[in-house]
């Protein structure tokens, strides 16, 4: 699919809010406040509130490296979704991010994430961590996701009640 193309499985609000939902899946994304604010064909963008419990050093009030982590994890994951035919469950193959500085304290972060490239089995994923523009960027991320069409495991399966097994018996 080329990445000029509109997303193929719905348009407009009802797929955001169906990211938005994706986020909120997620023990991580719910834990940390995470949520997707925007997206654009097999891109998304999202926003990391800032709160004092995820604050990694009480000296600096900087919000841990850990939580910036998840939150680009999860919106290339997501950005990976957006990008085919049909949704497929993705897993994180690879993901290398690479500081350029410390977040403010007290501040949000936001981020973007593109798929740029998706194959039959991987989709390859760039995304940026900033507080006011992508230009001054705290941290940059590069991700690799397996991509599965035939999972047997449906979305949300993660969420409690029966499991896969249970619901076959």
């Amino acid at each position: 699919m080329a990445m000029s193309e509109p997303p193929p499985y719905g348009e407009g609000a009802d797929v955001l809010e169906r990211v938005r939902t994706m986020m909120q899946w997620t023990p991580q994304g719910r834990a940390l406040g995470l949520e997707v604010t925007r997206i654009d064909n097999a891109k998304v963008w999202g926003r990391a509130p800032y709160k004092s419990e995820l604050v990694g050093d009480p000296e600096t009030g900087v919000i841990a490296g850990g939580v910036i982590t998840s939150f680009l994890d999860q919106l290339c994951g997501m950005a990976a979704v957006l990008a085919m035919r049909e949704p497929a469950i993705v897993a994180t193959i690879d993901l290398r991010i690479d500081y350029m500085r410390p977040a403010e304290p007290g501040r949000d972060i936001f981020a973007e994430a593109h798929c740029y490239k998706i194959g039959r089995n991987v989709a390859f994923v760039r995304a940026i961590a900033y507080e006011d523009a992508p230009e001054n960027a705290i941290a940059h991320a590069a991700s690799a996701f397996m991509v599965n069409p035939n999972a047997v495991r449906q979305f949300g399966a993660n969420l409690g009640g029966k499991s896969a097994v249970e619901k076959k018996t």
